[in-house]
């Protein structure tokens, strides 16, 4: 007979005494679990003890925390949460250097648990380790020099447990001095300071920025761009990536009218050229949240360009009038017409509707009108007239080719402009705030200070030539700037490493080059309707529905490793989950970094049943979901979130890596528990599967005898002369 859902069997452990079995009934308060394991070892006042996690992490058991208890565990019996933030407080204040450092060390390791977290910061500890930085470490000035080694240490192991403690949410960020900040400042100012204290250092100042308005503008005071720059030029990339994150942060909280401003200081420190250099062009791999942090400043970026997206223009400004008079000059070559051509008014009207009609402005009187709409607003003028400067080769051949055509077939530049601009606009996300979770950086965009118009300049040369191509006709604007969209969109998702690159995929990715993808896919996608057709795929399809079950379940099996995202990311935890070969036990537990490969189960403290789970909860259904805070509200991450409910009320909460990963987990979860796949995964491999395998049958296969066996791979060839590489 199975024993009770309420009993799990564990042992515990005492320094000095033989580990101990028993079983917790978990209906009892944990009071007298905790009184009945000190009566076993005739310990008094059981009041002073609690129990913990034998494990790395050491977290204290709660009532709020006990149902994650396993049947296996491994369990501690240590000092109440309480009496040990008393000695750990009392300890931090000794006379004694070693002792001192001792107890910091304690600290920064106990803080991360929340239950120790709330007794320390009851004691006033932040306050305490606060007038640490301030004025306690200025004691040991003298000692620097003599003990630098043993200052260093102590300062990261405060920092640290300060870190810690502030990101339990529990204390608010207001509270701290100009004092604290100038100091926490002046170490991300040292360039003798140690890795560890500037790591924390940084991510403290981020913290500050991101949490609180008054402490920004404090920060903003103390911190300029220029010395955050040298901490870019090293090679270290974490403290790359917590650099960025600051210049990152301090960028997203400035005031609207701050932030061209601190644009303006960014490109004059360079600090795009610097961050192309030494992180993206340096010789190592990016890791996830280097390449978040250069997404986020990516986007920020862009984000700059909201202003003129959403102006409309003034047809009644003269300045703005005067930038379509210049597109005009440059393009005909033409000066000072008015003095020209005297007094005739009429005369010079329709000269300049003439020529307008030939720069393809929808309104040829006024097109100052053209620029009305939002988004692009004054945008699409400011692409126009940099293209016309900077490219103003290319700018007068594309006007005059298309003057020179056929009404219906030219390619009407001022329009194609517009609707170019608010296209990218729509494909970069410009006014979006960033993503929590994306990491979709672009490297061709920190190749040039002006690289939204370089890339505007780029594609409106592409529109122009794939206009061509097409033989299109006005009737055929939307066509055409669909087959672009496409032409843009494929090139991106290479990648590409400079405007170069991306412009030398763009040649490759010609209009018919286009129709014959477009062709692959249509007949890869292809639905045959008639009846016996539909009948075949009615018998086929439980096939396929159990083979991509059995992949799933095959990837469940082989696991993935999960975020544990909170409020900073830097400090994510990670943990893995995977599914026993017999598809009977989740296996799970906590990782100190993420793994190259798969995690062997016997490494993986915690199991679940599959027979315990209840069900599997997705998005803002999960209770992980319905908490408060920005993160949780971030849609990104909701569309990422799902739970599995099991027996006694406990829960298994996830966030997937990406929308891949979710499908396959949630797909594979439902399997287990016999319901149907529902993902659009699932539906995407059902058709290209089901197709696949009625082409095959409709295959004219008589008489031809199919090997069970696949072919032996041949020898590989004496030389390699007859490869031509193409790129």
């Amino acid at each position: 007979m199975p024993p009770p859902l309420d009993i799990v069997k564990v042992a515990i452990e005492w320094p000095g005494a033989f580990p101990k079995l028993m079983e917790i009934d978990q209906k009892k308060p944990l009071s007298s679990i905790i009184k009945e394991v000190c009566d076993g070892w005739s310990l008094p006042n059981h009041e002073n003890y609690a129990l913990q996690h034998a494990d790395s992490s050491m977290f204290y058991i709660t009532e709020k925390n006990r149902n994650e208890i396993k049947n296996g565990a491994i369990l501690r019996l240590t000092t109440s949460p309480a009496q040990n933030a008393q000695q750990l407080h009392e300890r931090i204040q000794s006379s004694s250097m070693d002792a001192k450092l001792e107890a910091l060390k304690d600290l920064a390791k106990h803080s991360c648990d929340v239950t120790f977290a709330q007794e320390f910061i009851n004691l006033d500890g932040i306050s305490f380790l606060t007038q640490m930085v301030e004025s306690g470490t200025e004691r040991y000035q003298k000692l620097q020099k003599i003990m630098k080694p043993c200052f260093g240490e102590m300062l990261s192991f405060t920092l640290t447990a300060f870190v810690e403690l502030m990101d339990h949410g529990i204390v608010s960020w207001d509270m701290f001095s100009v004092a604290f900040i100038k100091k926490i400042a002046s170490y991300v100012n040292k360039s003798s300071m140690g890795i560890s204290v500037l790591q924390r250092s940084l991510a403290i100042l981020e913290s500050m920025v991101l949490n609180s308005h008054d402490l920004y503008q404090k920060v903003a005071q103390e911190i300029t761009i220029g010395q955050l720059i040298p901490h870019l030029q090293g090679t270290d990339q974490e403290i790359q990536t917590y650099t960025i994150a600051v210049i990152n942060a301090l960028f997203l909280k400035a005031p609207d009218d701050k932030r061209q401003e601190m644009a303006s200081i960014l490109t004059q420190k360079q600090l795009r050229s610097i961050i192309l250099t030494h992180v993206i062009r340096a010789q190592r791999a990016i890791n996830n949240e280097m390449a978040h942090q250069l997404y986020v400043l990516q986007v920020l970026t862009f984000n700059l360009l909201e202003d003129r997206m959403m102006t409309k223009m003034d047809p009644q400004d003269q300045a703005q009038r005067d930038i379509i008079f210049e597109l005009r000059r440059i393009a005909f070559d033409v000066e000072s017409e008015p003095n020209n051509i005297g007094g005739n008014i009429e005369k010079r009207k329709s000269m300049y509707t003439r020529d307008y009609k030939k720069l393809g402005f929808i309104n040829h009187v006024n097109p100052a009108m053209d620029f009305t709409q939002t988004p692009p607003g004054m945008l699409a003028l400011d692409n126009m007239l940099y293209f016309a400067k900077h490219h103003q080769d290319a700018y007068i051949r594309i006007v005059l080719e298309n003057s020179s055509r056929e009404d219906k077939h030219e390619c009407p530049f001022g329009r194609s402009s517009i609707e170019l601009t608010k296209m990218l606009c729509e494909i970069l996300k410009v006014g979006e705030l960033p993503s929590e979770t994306c990491n979709d950086f672009h490297p061709m965009f920190f190749t040039h200070d002006r690289s939204f118009e370089e890339f505007f300049c780029i594609c409106i040369q592409l529109l122009n030539k794939t206009w061509k191509e097409m033989r299109a006709t006005s009737e055929d604007f939307n066509k055409v700037m669909q087959v672009v969209k496409e032409q843009i969109m494929r090139a991106l998702t290479t990648k590409p490493s400079s405007l170069d690159q991306f412009k030398s995929k763009l040649q490759n990715l010609s209009y018919t080059e286009i129709l014959k993808i477009r062709q692959s896919e249509r007949m890869n996608q292809e639905d045959f309707q008639s009846r016996p057709i539909l009948e075949l795929k009615e018998k086929i399809q439980p096939e396929i529905l159990e083979l991509i079950k059995q992949q799933r379940l095959n990837r469940l099996v082989e696991g993935t490793c999960f975020r544990k995202l909170n409020s900073r990311r830097r400090q994510d935890k990670f943990w893995y989950c995977r599914l026993s070969p017999n598809h009977k036990v989740l296996h799970y537990g906590d990782l100190e970094e993420s793994p190259q490969g798969e995690v062997p189960h016997d490494s993986l403290q915690d199991k679940l049943p599959v027979a315990d789970i209840k069900a599997v909860l997705t998005g803002k259904d999960c209770p992980h979901m319905k908490e408060k805070g920005a993160l949780k509200q971030n849609k990104e991450v909701l569309e990422l979130a799902f739970s599995i409910l099991y027996d006694s009320n406990g829960q298994l909460n996830f966030i997937a890596p990406d929308k891949h990963e979710y499908c396959i987990w949630t797909d594979g979860l439902n399997a287990l528990l016999g319901k149907d796949m529902m993902t659009e995964l699932t539906r995407n491999d059902l058709d290209t599967l089901l197709s696949m395998e009625i082409k095959l049958r409709l295959l004219d296969l008589e008489n031809i005898q199919i090997p069970d066996a696949p072919p032996p791979i041949p020898k590989e060839p004496s030389n390699y002369d007859f490869v031509y590489d193409c790129n």
